[in-house]
């Protein structure tokens, strides 16, 4: 994309977003837009088998309203979460980003609601060894943020993580769920999972609009029941 059409899309879209409410649709087009969503034949991490789509938020960080819009809907899931008279979001003290999207969404929310950061390395990095970034006390929960949820193992390894520092984990937000089954293997492990988009509405809006062919929206709509159709059938854990 050129650089002056780029301006353009900047500009409208940030337009666009002062203009109407917070809108997960909104954000499912601007991911459309921006080139995030693609369709083809792609290995999908986390699995050996090939995808018809591939979703790639952290094209947002080149997006400064889109990626505020993002952190203000995960806010207002977890306002809504919380308001519930059972409610089904605890209390945390601090967010966790995964790396690498999630660490990018979690320093939006950070800055967005002045909630401290964390950032949980998984593996050594340079002179730095496996252990976790930032100040926390023991016994502190946090709300683990990630972008994009296939099957839940990178959340499972950075909750672990932050347990085996002395943090609770008990939520966590995500921007795009594939359906994969990740919820179900969150809630296992004990883990709530809640999440803004979902590949099957995303799929729905951008058939609507005509930005896909009946034909891959069919592909994507089969490849997703396949996915579904196996994860119901799985033994649990």
């Amino acid at each position: 994309m050129h650089l002056s059409s780029e301006r353009e899309l900047l500009r409208r879209s940030a337009k666009v977003a002062k203009e109407q409410s917070l809108d997960n649709l909104w954000l499912a087009q601007i991911l459309f837009d921006l080139g995030g969503v693609q369709f083809g034949n792609f290995t999908v991490s986390e699995s050996a088998v090939s995808s018809p789509v591939f979703v790639n938020p952290k094209v947002l960080i080149s997006h400064p309203t889109a990626l505020r819009v993002a952190s203000k809907l995960m806010q207002q899931e977890i306002q809504l979460a919380q308001s519930l008279r059972r409610s089904r979001v605890h209390p945390f003290n601090v967010v966790a980003g995964v790396p690498v999207g999630g660490l990018l969404l979690a320093t939006a929310y950070s800055l967005e609601n002045n909630t401290p950061l964390i950032y949980a390395r998984i593996r050594p990095e340079g002179t730095g060894n496996r252990g976790i970034e930032g100040r926390f006390t023991k016994g502190d929960t946090a709300l683990i943020i990630d972008d994009l949820v296939t099957q839940g193992s990178s959340i499972v390894e950075t909750a672990s993580l932050l347990q085996e520092n002395g943090l609770a984990v008990k939520d966590v937000i995500v921007l795009v769920d594939r359906e994969h089954g990740a919820a179900e293997r969150l809630r296992r492990h004990g883990y709530n999972l809640m999440s803004i988009l979902k590949l099957d509405v995303m799929l729905n809006h951008y058939m609507s609009r005509g930005l896909i062919s009946e034909e891959t929206y069919r592909a994507c709509a089969e490849y997703l029941r396949a996915k579904q159709g196996e994860n119901n059938s799985s033994p649990r854990l």
